[in-house]
């Protein structure tokens, strides 16, 4: 993509997108009323629940706390756990014929690791069990214009997925301006990624309902948008899903249905 046609587009999805934003600021400040004029009080917990990626990624997590973790995703009906790669095999023999899905980080928490080594551990995790895999992007060739080694990185991994395997591509939002995020949601679209995903929780801030509307204008109604970092109750839960999102990646998924 060219510096004209990279501005053609940004143009294009902005002018569409500056209404919409316009309704949920920066701040995020939407009352738990608006959301119940919005018939999302309709939603219950358990209805959530199938949204949430139940999420331990903390390098300190002992296997203890992985294996609790795989409990709470059965006892409360989360739709998967999200781990580190190490744990894929743990959890898979924990979890077989749970239902519940194994989703595995790559290249994770910075992105900026040689494509090679993401598409190695993309298919180390998946042999070892991963039903999922949520990479992270090259921020720094973003930011730098680098859009083909971006773009290359992406293909690396969905290269070495399954045909069956659902592939994430994590952007890391609260680094990017709404120009940048929109380009980053266009590659992952481009090159074939079931979802886009705002953050790792990792960096200076997760997810927002202004990142989840802009994501969901540039990508259209059918691609799957992950919010995930700084999810931590219901109210916050419902207003992602309201702005767009149809995943959660949150370590506070208990609390979160639990109200």
């Amino acid at each position: 993509m060219n510096e004209m046609d990279k501005k053609e587009l940004i143009n294009k999805i902005s002018e569409e997108v500056i209404s919409r934003l316009k309704k949920i600021d920066k701040t995020d400040s939407i009352s738990t009323n608006d959301l119940e004029r919005e018939n999302n009080n309709s939603i219950t917990p358990a209805d959530v629940a199938r949204y949430i990626d139940h999420t331990l990624l903390k390098p300190e997590a002992t296997e203890g706390q992985i294996k609790t973790l795989c409990e709470e995703a059965v006892k409360y009906g989360f739709f998967s756990v999200c781990i580190n790669s190490s744990w894929v095999a743990y959890c898979a023999k924990k979890l077989r014929g749970t239902g519940v899905k194994i989703c595995a980080v790559v290249g994770f928490p910075l992105g900026a690791m040689d494509s090679r080594t993401k598409a190695y551990e993309t298919r180390n995790a998946i042999e070892n069990g991963a039903d999922e895999i949520d990479m992270v992007i090259n921020v720094g060739a973003l930011k730098n214009g680098d859009l083909k080694t971006v773009e290359e990185d992406l293909r690396s991994v969905i290269r070495a997925c399954r045909s069956t395997t659902t592939t994430k591509a994590i952007i890391e939002t609260c680094l990017l301006t709404d120009d940048e995020k929109i380009i980053a949601s266009q590659l992952v679209k481009k090159t074939g990624y079931d979802f886009v995903k705002t953050s790792t929780g990792f960096s200076k801030a997760g997810a927002t309902a202004h990142d989840i509307v802009l994501m969901r204008r540039t990508v259209g109604p059918k691609m799957g948008i992950k919010a995930a970092g700084g999810i931590h109750n219901f109210e916050e839960a419902l207003l992602m899903i309201r702005s767009g999102a149809t995943r959660l990646g949150a370590s506070a998924g208990i609390k979160i249905i639990s109200g």
